[in-house]
């Protein structure tokens, strides 16, 4: 039994410290304030952090991971070739995040292009065109395939109407975890698609979360996505131990929300150093 305890001290070590700190940075939070969050370390599968990580929360454009997989499912079966050029029609261009709908009537774009704009500048066209191509019921499939049973696709973007009809976009924080996982261990599609995915993903444009109080130098795989009600990031963040991070926060304005898990962020970080 002691030589038991002595090989566990480092763990309970590393994660007592993580508990501990996101406890008490979430307890001062004001009561209206509510956080989802999921943190977990990739070097050991003992240290964690969870709250209401299981809670289905409307995703914004956090669910443009689960989409990317499907794409680059169907690019594994043959069914996308990713330097084949789409066509963009003007009534095919939606509102939002992106600078597809700027592209002239006509404009030639590949669907490797597609794929990248939905995630580096979260391209509302952009993932409308590929939900068009593979279709909603592919990606919640695949979603189920992989074990997720809280995160759903219901509707395009920018469909304001199915929105208030209840028709929300969700997803669970430890379910995108999940997901981020797989690419980083190369278990869906194909490991240089995962390479791919991963490459796209470290080049999110969005600063104002995770990123926000972090080393610049720092290297982060990651998707944002904000509405009115609801702000988050899901992401693998490459520090000295890498970790896998996703935390959505509502109750409160966009700019404290972006705060709150840039801190978060911050506290994850100094333990995983």
């Amino acid at each position: 039994m002691k030589i038991l305890m002595f090989l566990l001290l480092p763990l309970l070590a590393s994660a007592q410290p993580l508990t501990e700190s996101l406890n008490a940075y979430l307890q001062k939070l004001p009561p209206t304030v509510r956080v989802s969050l999921a943190v977990e370390s990739l070097s050991d599968s003992t240290v964690g952090y969870f709250h209401q990580a299981d809670e289905a929360v409307p995703s914004a454009s956090v669910i443009k991971i689960p989409i990317l997989i499907e794409a680059m499912e169907w690019v594994k079966a043959g069914r996308i070739n990713p330097d084949e050029n789409h066509i963009l029609l003007d009534s095919e261009k939606t509102g939002g995040s992106g600078i597809l709908a700027t592209y002239p009537h006509r404009t030639r774009v590949s669907y490797r292009d597609v794929m990248t704009l939905m995630m580096t500048h979260s391209d509302n066209t952009a993932t409308n065109l590929l939900i068009a191509e593979i279709g909603m019921e592919a990606v919640n499939a695949r979603m189920r395939q992989l074990g997720l049973t809280q995160s759903r696709l219901n509707r395009v973007m920018m469909d304001t109407l199915a929105a208030r009809q209840g028709r929300e976009n969700r997803v669970s924080c430890r379910e995108m975890n999940l997901l981020l996982k797989k690419i980083y261990r190369r278990q869906v599609a194909t490991p240089a698609l995962c390479d791919e995915m991963l490459d796209i993903l470290k080049r999110n444009e969005d600063t104002l979360t995770i990123r926000r109080f972090l080393p610049r130098s720092t290297v982060i795989a990651h998707k944002t996505g904000g509405l009115a009600y609801v702000r988050g990031d899901a992401g693998i963040v490459f520090a000295p131990r890498p970790f896998l991070f996703t935390a959505f926060v509502q109750g409160t304005n966009t700019g404290d929300a972006e705060r709150i898990i840039g801190e978060l962020a911050a506290l994850c970080f100094k333990q995983f150093q």
